[in-house]
């Protein structure tokens, strides 16, 4: 079937269209017969976790969906926790009576941080009946997963924050997009209360989302009459960070808004304490790091620089506090929430709400059904799917590194920020509205080097 998304992933550079449960898991366990606990499943794959159905009786066939996350490889730093928060709402959802009647049953294959074989686990998940698939992080692989599940009319559901311009009917997209994230980033960076930032260092992996983040950041920049001290890719999974450090240096940066990905973050941390960069004089603003990454780095590398979320584990809502326990008490007391892991969260229960409005599992039923609007109360604060754009609301919210590699929260929006996945700034006369016909397309627009 036709793709409706854009860009496509090309050669560069590329031209394209802009609470508790009843019992708990390791009782579960024991029961089910599987052969670990969630907490030391962290380190298998592949996994089938058959029914997940906490001794709940289901009254029908399980109701098979798919986790598509990595558990091996550069990304299983960040992507294995989102696995855990998927499963543990699938048990709560389970020991609550489950969906339409039934309950539901998680296969979670390992891509194993490899493009390659996202399109292929997906295609034996939906071959195989999941109505529906949780997964992916990088871009890459999320590019990659979608042909699959336009194929198959199934839903992908992707909670990662991500670059924007695009839009496929078959996704539903639960991560911050540019004008919730990167473009509230640079406003505090060039306030008073980031300290008047006027010389901004670009460093990200080299893929999608960076490039095209700081695309979008570049021309929002030239808005403000300012232009990138530097812009640095480097390969994900790499951690020689010592020649950016000496670039940063080189160009009397005052600030380092940082796209760097999954694991290249610990040579990212070790290359600033290496070169002796001061937090206070010149920062890193994170875009894709949060607690569960920062468990992997040393306090003293990290201490004092920033990341940009809509989430943070200390957040002071009661509902929060609630969530972590009861996450915890699953999975151990050494371990930590974050973004994506809450967003991830109220994405499977919007799916459980579209699905019980439509009283179905049919594709179209549950699109039907988003469209018409669904919000849920998350650990974060309320969370609205957009109707237009199949994104959703997000707060925008920005964490100072404490010495506990966890989050003083310096700012926070006063509303949650309605999604553009098309910006206007680098992506004039593009906009999406699943309302109206979808996808309304602009000129074509370059970014160089995008891959």
């Amino acid at each position: 079937m036709p793709r409706d998304v854009s860009p496509e992933n090309k050669k560069a550079p590329r031209r394209h269209s802009p609470l508790a449960t009843s019992q708990s898991r390791r009782e579960f366990v024991r029961r089910s017969g599987v052969a670990a606990t969630l907490a030391a499943a962290q380190g298998l794959a592949p996994i089938i976790f058959a029914g997940c159905t906490s001794g709940v009786p289901a009254k029908g066939q399980p109701i098979k969906i798919g986790l598509l996350h990595s558990q091996t490889g550069t990304m299983a730093i960040s992507e294995t926790s989102l696995r855990d928060v998927e499963l543990f709402a699938i048990e709560q959802i389970n020991s609550a009576g489950g969906l339409l009647g039934r309950q539901i049953e998680a296969s979670a294959p390992d891509p194993r941080s490899r493009d390659d074989l996202f399109p292929k686990r997906a295609r034996e998940l939906l071959s195989g009946g999941a109505a529906a698939i949780f997964g992916c992080w990088t871009s890459t692989s999320r590019k990659a997963v979608i042909p699959v599940v336009e194929e198959f009319n199934r839903l992908l559901f992707y909670s990662v924050q991500y670059e924007g311009n695009e839009t496929s009917k078959n996704v539903v997209y639960g991560g911050l997009v540019p004008n919730q994230q990167v473009l509230p980033s640079i406003d505090w960076l060039v306030s008073a209360a980031g300290g008047l930032r006027k010389k901004v260092f670009l460093l990200g992996s080299d893929y999608i989302f960076p490039r095209t983040a700081n695309f979008i950041a570049k021309k929002y920049l030239e808005t403000k009459g300012l232009k990138p001290a530097g812009e640095i890719y480097l390969p994900l999974g790499h951690r020689e960070f010592g020649p950016a450090m000496q670039a940063i240096l080189a160009s009397s940066a005052d600030c380092v808004l940082s796209t760097v990905n999954g694991n290249s973050n610990v040579g990212l941390f070790a290359g600033m304490a290496s070169a002796k960069i001061d937090p206070d004089r010149v920062p890193v603003l994170s875009t894709s790091i949060a607690e569960d990454e920062l468990r992997n780095l040393l306090p003293e590398q990290v201490q004092g620089h920033f990341a940009a979320s809509c989430y943070f584990q200390s957040l002071p809502q009661e509902a929060n506090r609630q969530w972590i326990e009861h996450f915890r008490k699953e999975f151990g007391y050494d371990r930590v929430t974050g973004d994506p892991m809450e967003p991830d969260w109220c994405l499977l229960h919007l799916w459980k709400k579209a699905v019980e409005k439509a009283g179905s599992l049919e594709t179209d039923a549950v699109r039907a059904a988003m469209l018409e609007g669904l919000s849920f109360a998350g650990p974060g604060g309320l969370v609205t799917l957009d109707p237009k754009t199949q994104h959703t609301t997000k707060y925008f919210r920005l964490g100072r590194i404490r010495k506990d590699r966890q989050f003083d929260v310096v700012y926070e929006s006063p509303t949650p920020i309605d999604p553009d996945p098309y910006p206007q700034i680098a992506f004039p006369g593009w906009k999406c509205d699943w309302t109206d016909g979808g996808l309304t397309r602009g000129p074509e627009v370059t970014i160089d080097g995008d891959v």
